[in-house]
């Protein structure tokens, strides 16, 4: 494994060099190309689905929008080296941006200089421009309808449900399709509608990775962000709705900034929005239906929607082969989180094998319920409360066991949740983003569960 200082050194400067934009067949067409000093070019490359009302490639709100996933798109590629300077050759910003951009790399590659060791402060990375930026106008484009970006989750399965009112303005947006997106689509009754778009990392990058150069997570939720806020432009949408809930702004190391969910964090999606007002000026707005909402709530209404507990999929070492490999933290939390809702039986027939009795998953678990240690795993998990009282609620309703739950009747743990009120069936956290016929319909079914 290289090493962060010897990497700044060898490679001081990270180019932005440029992007290109054609229509062609439909689609748009965006090439990036990037450059790290001394190692090595990158040209990774997006296609997005072109409404049937004409967009200019010479729209200014579009190609800022363009320009902007590229600075989303840059980190994965940057944090191969973390060389010291990132370079614009392609657009300009302003300092405001520029502090802006920094705050979402620090914070996004939070995990990954904690993974790797790196002792990273507000050095870790000059932005130089050749300039301000020129200012843009409101765009006149007339947008309604929702863009609902789908990872096959239970998630925004149920955004999808929760909006099923709107259903003929409803368009899901897929990024690199696979099976449970589609399979999610297609049981909401929507893959006629579905927009799809396909991302495309360059060669030269899982390569330098493979010889070991600098590796890890990067705020992926940050690129959904701007390359959903294109589609919905392009294809006159007013609304973006993320599922992003509110235990998405619970650390991932407690007492500590590290989340590995930042770009997912109410935090971001403030940030995000008062970004695309400012500097992008789409008219596009970006929220998420769920943020008042609790991990536990969530499970509670997605144990209702029969027809997805087939084919939604959460498992991130199981993606390429649509399946839960049922022994990874992702696939133990949404077994938990779930829980209170299903019986064992049930569980079993989603993830194929009783997890429940797997005492090989305990080290796992421990980290889920913050049983002597202070790092959740890095994963999109709930929060530490919310694990504890979903263990509670499921013991009290069943007789008999699984391992796991019988273990954690012997923790401390279970011995202090066990004896507090549960707040989550009615929780609701008001600081969020919904317009208001929006916040009625979470609302209503607050009031319904």
């Amino acid at each position: 494994m290289k090493t962060y200082s010897s990497l700044r050194v060898a490679h001081p400067t990270f180019f932005y060099k440029s992007y290109e934009m054609k229509a062609e067949d439909g689609k748009l067409h965006v090439t990036y190309h990037f450059e790290i000093e001394n190692l090595s070019t990158f040209s990774p490359t997006w296609v997005f689905p072109l409404g049937e009302e004409a967009v200019s490639l010479d729209d200014c709100n579009l190609k800022a929008m363009v320009f902007s996933l590229g600075l989303a798109e840059l980190v994965s590629y940057w944090k191969i080296t973390c060389s010291p300077e990132v370079r614009i050759e392609c657009g300009n910003l302003s300092p405001m941006q520029i502090n802006w951009w920094k705050k979402l790399y620090f914070h996004g590659l939070g995990e990954f200089f904690y993974l790797n060791r790196i002792n990273a402060d507000e050095s870790f990375m000059r932005i130089s421009t050749k300039g301000a930026p020129a200012s843009i106008d409101q765009s006149k484009r007339f947008l309604s309808g929702n863009l609902i970006p789908v990872g096959g989750g239970k998630d925004s399965n149920v955004t999808m449900e929760l909006l099923r009112e709107f259903k003929d303005s409803n368009r899901p947006y897929i990024i690199n399709p696979r099976g449970a997106t589609l399979d999610s689509v297609r049981v909401a009754s929507l893959s006629e509608k579905t927009l799809t778009a396909k991302r495309t990392l360059d060669c030269n990058m899982l390569r330098l990775n493979k010889e070991g150069y600098l590796n890890g997570h990067t705020p992926f939720s940050a690129i959904v962000a701007f390359s959903s806020v294109i589609t919905a432009y392009i294809n006159n949408l007013k609304y973006v709705v993320l599922s992003n809930e509110s235990s998405a702004n619970e650390s991932t190391v407690a007492g500590s900034t590290v989340n590995h969910q930042y770009s997912k964090s109410f935090e971001f999606e403030q940030d995000f929005n008062r970004y695309e007002k400012e500097f992008l000026k789409s008219g596009v707005y970006y929220f998420s239906l769920l943020r008042p909402l609790s991990e536990y709530q969530i499970a509670s209404f997605f144990a209702r929607l029969k027809p997805y507990h087939s084919i939604f999929r959460s498992c991130n070492k199981g993606s390429h082969t649509n399946i839960w490999c049922a022994e990874c933290s992702k696939c133990l939390f949404v077994y938990l989180i779930l829980s209170p809702f299903l019986s064992f039986e049930e569980l079993e027939a989603i993830f194929g094998r009783n997890m429940g009795d797997d005492e090989n998953l305990i080290p796992i678990f421990n980290q889920l319920i913050g049983n002597g240690t202070d790092e959740k795993p890095f994963e999109c998990v709930g929060s530490r409360d919310e694990i504890n009282f979903a263990l509670c609620e499921a013991i009290k309703k069943n007789a008999v066991l699984p391992a796991l739950f019988e273990y954690y009747k012997t923790t401390p743990l279970y011995e202090d949740y066990s004896k507090k009120a549960n707040p989550y069936p009615k929780f609701y956290d008001r600081t969020n983003l919904l317009p208001a016929g929006y916040r009625d319909i979470v609302e209503r079914e607050l009031e319904l569960c």
